[in-house]
C-alpha cells in the first residue's frame, strides 16, 4: 500500500474510532475499523454516518431549500391541487399562504374571499390570511377592516401576529396615535423583538426619541436574559435596536 494512502487510511480509522466511542456506537465497529482498514471506513460511513446525516434537520432544511430554489412553485402546485380536491378552509388557507410567500397577494385575496362563505364566513385563520394579503397588496385600510371583522366575530381569537399586522395597518393609514397605542400593548407581550422595534421607529418619527430609547433599552435588557435561541432567531431585529441606540 502506498505510504500516502496508508497514512490517509490510518487517519480516517483513528477519527472514526474516536467518533464511535464518543457517540456510543456499537463497540464492534472499533474492531471493524481496526481490522478492515479502508473497507471498514467505508462500511462505517455508509452504515452510521450517511443515515444520520440524511435524518438531520439541517440536511433536511438544506434539501428543502435546494428543491425550492430549483422549483419554487412545487409547493404551490401541490397546495392548489389539495385545495381543489377538498375545498376545505385549511387547504385553501395553505394555498393562499403559499401565494403570499411567492409575492402574489392579489391571487391570495381572491382565494380567501372565495372561501369566506357559509360556515366559514368569519373563519379567523382565513380572515387573518386575507388581511395579510390585503396589506401586502398595499391595501392597508382593507386589511384593518378585515381584522376588525375578525375580532368582532371571533372575540376569543388570539394572534400576536394578527395584532402586529393591525398596528402596522393603522400606521400605514396614518392613524399614528392609535398605532402607537397598539404597538405599546404589543411590546409587552409579543414573543419577538419586531413589535418593540417598530414602536420605537414610530416614536422617533413622532419626535419622541427618549421614549423610543427607553423601549429599546428595555428590549435589549430582556434579550440579554433570554435563552440563546431567542437571541439567535431575533438577531436581525435586535441588531436594528442596537443601531438605533448607537
Amino acid at each position: 500500500m502506498p505510504l500516502p494512502y496508508l497514512l490517509l487510511s490510518l487517519a480516517l480509522q483513528a477519527v472514526l474510532i474516536i467518533h464511535c466511542i464518543k457517540t456510543g456506537r456499537n463497540q464492534i465497529w472499533i474492531w471493524v475499523l481496526l481490522m478492515l482498514s479502508m473497507v471498514g471506513v467505508v462500511a462505517y460511513v455508509a452504515a452510521e454516518l450517511i443515515p444520520e446525516l440524511v435524518r438531520s434537520r439541517t440536511t433536511q432544511r438544506t434539501v428543502r431549500g435546494v428543491k425550492k430554489a430549483m422549483d419554487p412553485e412545487a409547493n404551490l402546485r401541490r397546495f392548489e391541487q389539495l385545495s381543489r380536491g377538498s375545498d376545505n378552509v385549511d387547504s385553501r388557507q395553505r394555498h393562499a399562504e403559499e401565494l403570499l410567500r411567492l409575492q402574489r397577494p392579489a391571487e391570495a385575496i381572491s382565494l380567501c374571499a372565495e372561501g369566506l362563505k357559509g360556515l366559514y364566513e368569519h373563519d379567523p385563520s382565513l380572515l387573518l390570511t386575507l388581511a395579510r394579503a390585503q396589506y401586502e397588496s398595499g391595501a392597508a385600510a382593507a386589511a384593518r377592516v378585515t381584522l376588525e371583522r375578525l375580532i368582532e366575530h371571533n372575540p376569543n381569537f388570539n394572534s400576536p401576529d394578527g395584532h402586529l399586522l393591525f398596528a402596522r395597518a393603522l400606521e400605514a393609514e396614518g392613524n399614528t396615535e392609535r398605532a402607537l397605542e397598539e404597538y405599546r400593548v404589543l411590546a409587552g407581550y409579543y414573543p419577538g423583538a419586531e413589535a418593540t422595534v417598530r414602536w420605537a421607529q414610530l416614536l422617533v418619527n413622532q419626535s419622541q426619541a427618549e421614549a423610543a430609547r427607553t423601549a429599546l433599552q428595555e428590549l435589549l435588557q430582556r434579550a440579554e436574559a433570554a435563552p440563546q435561541h431567542y437571541r439567535r432567531t431575533q438577531e436581525a431585529w435586535l441588531s436594528q435596536a442596537k443601531q438605533m441606540l448607537a
